[in-house]
């Protein structure tokens, strides 16, 4: 028996099972302080700090402007430069890619934290989530500057801006939360991870637009569940490409059923990972 929080806690078997999903919101404070610590030591000892988390993807934008703009010429929608075209795709895909490789190295990175301590062991993949938020939101005002820049005012949608951050997230933390649990028994995974992302990034309309993708391949294409994201997400932003209806139905249903899974399997694996580890 322990108390916490003023609650107490009683170790018994089966007794975690039923208040698992109760202890999440009881040890939210410890989502705060993992995600603050990963925070500090991801930015300590540098000369800029969090300063990096804009220079990033300001490096990466000029370069597919460069490489991709002006060598290659690659069309942009009507009236949108090709420069914030790459930085409206960047900004979710970037967000996305930090979330899935945070939560698949998650366990990991706290192999210590995970035999020392009882705690739900879900809060520690969702904390890499909140870390990513942080650098999104960090992106989103150089992102502003840039629309400034060019004079262009975002449309009204733009409010909407945190439901496709939100499905983003959502989106990788389900398949994240099975490399997590996998990674645990096969340690493959965390080098599959960034191949997986950096495929993924030329197969969605980040640094293009969807409308390059042939008409007949089209139907192909909106089953990959970031197509949806990534152009709802420029339609918030800039008024462009149409809302994808169709595609954000089918990354919505992506969502759905990648999130239970990994849930399942993660929850199966759980009780395994303090021997594993």
């Amino acid at each position: 028996m322990a108390e916490h929080s003023g609650y107490t806690l009683i170790i018994e078997a089966g007794r975690l099972n039923l208040s698992y999903w109760r202890d999440l919101w009881r040890y939210r404070e410890v989502l705060w302080l993992l995600s603050a610590r990963d925070l500090t030591v991801r930015y300590k000892q540098t000369v800029v700090g969090v300063l990096w988390a804009l220079i990033r993807p300001l490096m990466t934008i000029v370069t597919f402007t460069v490489l991709l703009g002006k060598v290659a010429q690659l069309p942009s929608e009507p009236g949108v430069p090709y420069s914030v075209l790459v930085f409206s795709g960047m900004l979710i895909w970037t967000f996305f890619a930090q979330c899935f490789d945070g939560v698949s190295n998650s366990l990991l990175a706290n192999n210590n934290l995970i035999s020392k301590v009882y705690l739900p062991r879900l809060l520690i993949p969702i904390s890499a989530v909140a870390v990513a938020m942080v650098d999104f939101a960090l992106s989103l005002l150089l992102f502003a500057a840039l629309l400034a820049w060019f004079a262009i005012v975002p449309p009204v949608q733009c409010l909407l801006i945190p439901c496709f951050m939100l499905l983003a997230g959502l989106l990788a933390l389900g398949p994240g939360l099975i490399c997590a649990a996998l990674s645990v028994v096969y340690r493959d995974i965390r080098f599959i991870v960034p191949v997986i992302v950096q495929l993924g990034m030329y197969v969605s309309p980040v640094v293009y637009t969807s409308a390059l993708v042939p008409e007949k391949w089209q139907w192909l294409y909106m089953l990959n569940p970031m197509t949806g994201v990534v152009d709802g997400f420029r339609w918030a932003l800039l008024g462009v490409p149409a809302f994808p209806v169709t595609a954000l139905l089918i990354s919505g249903l992506w969502c759905l059923g990648l999130l239970v899974a990994g849930i399942a399997l993660f929850r199966n694996m759980e009780r395994t990972f303090v021997d594993v580890l």
